[in-house]
């Protein structure tokens, strides 16, 4: 979710009551667009970061501090000169626009009292930080914009500062009913796109939460709601926004698993189907979200390659096994040859020579059957003939059987590899999978290279009885779970026809309650490839009925007597151990 307008007012509202009345003690200038700001106010001491970064602009309070430069940027000297022990009087948002407007009072060379701003754009590529004297001047910002590279507005020394014409937008904060009607007909839009294109620092997402409390297809022209139901939108999105205009913000990232979705500083219904985490603070959101997703873009860059070289020999593996398949199906008619070649042996007595058929009674079916002769063979040949194709599609048949076995089980570990992947965590998970591809010689060791120090550990979750649950987050880790560490009398768990973790419940000799058995299930559902089905069937059944044949491949096992349940994938209930 991008920055809006209700994010910043979050933002806003947290720095007021924050430095409000603080100093200015440190300024630094740790990127070329990011600033630090070290400030001291009665609540204690903050640092405040400002990124006007095209590709993630941010500002939040954090407890990290960065290294700097040995030499500061001409903008951080200049506000060194200027604001450095300044005081920040105002902290405001004008209407619900993505700015903030820092007021700051300080002292010039002569002692007198000065009046400063410092205007932070949060406007994705076109993000800036703004210093201006008390007329509205700009004095500098950390990023020039001259009239060759924008035709709406120079962002250089000396020129007045305005905010940008926001494309005819209203400030929905205070926008009258029959204005917001009339505004909002004019759109030849659907209508969450046309609430979004009409009123400032409303995000797609937010626009979707006012169709959605609305009860309104979000799909829908606004030229098609009657005045009623005009009214009930209105109603819906003024009382969505009163938090806003009272201060009152509830900030909320939705997650997907260890995925997280979406941030916002108020609840949003639509996204009841995900795991929603509240936080005392927006920072702490901006800081959590953006962390937890960068750690996940790059265990999704580093897995490319082994995505690759998976996706590669499944392909291979798949094509191949389609044609084991149709090869095997043309095997089906042995039994027909074989049954032809008794069945001339019983009556071809009497086939005259040349003839191209015989009429016989199948003694298997009592039917009576045509079978094709060849007219230049005799009968005890043209039975011999029979003989030979069923055996050779026999033997044909038994080694096919066998090699569709091997690609199949081929196929269903390349998608456990897959699994693997898709529920990696960390750089150590990604490790420990090269480190099975290169056992299993999916990948080369490089020459000279050694065995890598595995760190990975399995995901560790308690239920709500107590007990110990353990996931594998690979294939080693599954055999090292169930063989190794799982003793005979603890369950074991594993999503049916579906690669997935292996899950082990600890019993420590007591009887296993009905509700860890369904938390235990769970997390074998959602730690499958079938994890996105409202249902799944799990097996389950007691670690020593567990056996892994020889010869096999890591994760893979038998059991030939099992419980099964079908059972969500919603693991949002059960605690985890980090």
């Amino acid at each position: 979710m991008a920055f809006d307008g209700i994010t910043i007012a979050n933002i806003t509202k947290e720095l007021q009551d924050t430095l409000t009345g603080g100093r200015i003690s440190k300024i630094a200038q740790p990127e070329k667009d990011e600033l630090l700001l070290t400030i001291k106010s009665s609540a204690g001491q903050f640092r405040l970061c400002i990124s006007a970064s095209a590709s993630l602009p941010l500002i939040y309070l954090t407890d990290v501090n960065k290294p700097s430069p040995m030499t500061a940027p001409n903008f951080c000297m200049l506000l060194r000169k200027h604001i450095s022990n300044g005081r920040i009087t105002g902290i405001t948002q004008p209407g619900l626009e993505r700015i903030i407007r820092f007021e700051i009072e300080h002292l010039d060379e002569l002692g007198d009292l000065r009046q400063k701003e410092l205007i932070v754009e949060i406007m994705g590529k076109h993000s800036n930080i703004i210093f201006c004297d008390e007329n509205q001047k700009i004095i500098d910002s950390i990023k020039h914009v001259s009239a060759q590279m924008s035709s709406v507005r120079e962002v250089l020394p000396g020129r007045d500062y305005f905010i940008p014409d926001t494309l005819e937008k209203e400030d929905p904060l205070s926008i009258t009913e029959a204005h917001f009607s009339d505004h909002l007909r004019k759109k030849p839009l659907p209508l969450s796109k046309a609430l979004y294109n009409s009123f400032t620092g409303i995000s797609p997402v937010v626009a979707e939460e006012i169709c959605t409390l609305s009860n309104l297809p979000s799909e829908l022209s606004p030229k098609d709601l009657s005045e009623d139901l005009m009214h009930h939108l209105y109603t819906q999105f003024s009382i969505f926004l009163d938090p806003v205009r009272e201060g009152r913000f509830s900030p909320v990232i939705y997650f997907d698993g260890p995925e997280p979705k979406e941030f916002s500083s108020l609840e949003l219904s639509h996204f009841s189907n995900l795991e929603a985490k509240t936080f005392p603070t927006i920072s702490q959101v901006l800081v959590t979200y953006y962390a937890s997703k960068n750690q996940i873009t790059r265990i999704r860059q580093k897995s490319a390659d082994l995505r690759h070289v998976i996706n590669t020999a499944l392909e291979r593996n798949r094509k191949k096994y389609d044609l084991q398949l149709r090869q095997l199906k043309d095997t089906e008619k042995r039994d027909k040859y074989r049954i032809y070649g008794e069945l001339i042996n019983t009556y071809g007595y009497g086939v005259e020579e040349g003839a191209k058929s015989m009429e016989a009674f199948n003694y298997y079916t009592n039917e009576t059957i045509q079978i094709p002769l060849k007219d230049t063979l005799s009968a005890k040949e043209n039975a011999q003939k029979y003989f030979d194709r069923y055996n050779k599609l026999k033997r044909t048949f038994e080694a096919l059987n066998e090699l569709t076995r091997e690609t199949h089980q081929e196929i269903l570990y390349l998608e456990s590899i897959g699994n693997a992947l898709d529920i990696a965590r960390q750089e150590e998970d990604l490790t420990q999978l090269k480190e099975e591809l290169a056992q299993t010689g999916y990948i080369r060791r490089r020459s000279g290279q050694k065995k890598v120090k595995i760190t990975s550990k399995p995901f560790h979750y308690i239920s709500s009885d107590g007990f110990h649950m353990y996931v594998g987050k690979n294939n080693l880790q599954n055999d090292e779970l169930t063989f190794r560490f799982a003793n005979g009398g603890d369950w074991w768990f594993h999503s049916k026809k579906y690669p997935g973790s292996h899950v082990i419940v600890k019993t420590e000799g007591k009887e296993l309650p009905d509700r860890t058995f369904e938390e235990a299930a769970r997390l074998a559902a959602h730690f499958s490839k079938a994890s996105k089905s409202d249902k799944v069937e799990i097996d389950y059944v007691q670690k020593k009925e567990v056996k892994k044949p020889g010869g096999a491949k890591p994760g893979f096992v038998v059991y030939y007597t099992n419980y099964s349940l079908l059972i969500d994938s919603d693991i949002s209930g059960i605690q985890e151990v980090r």
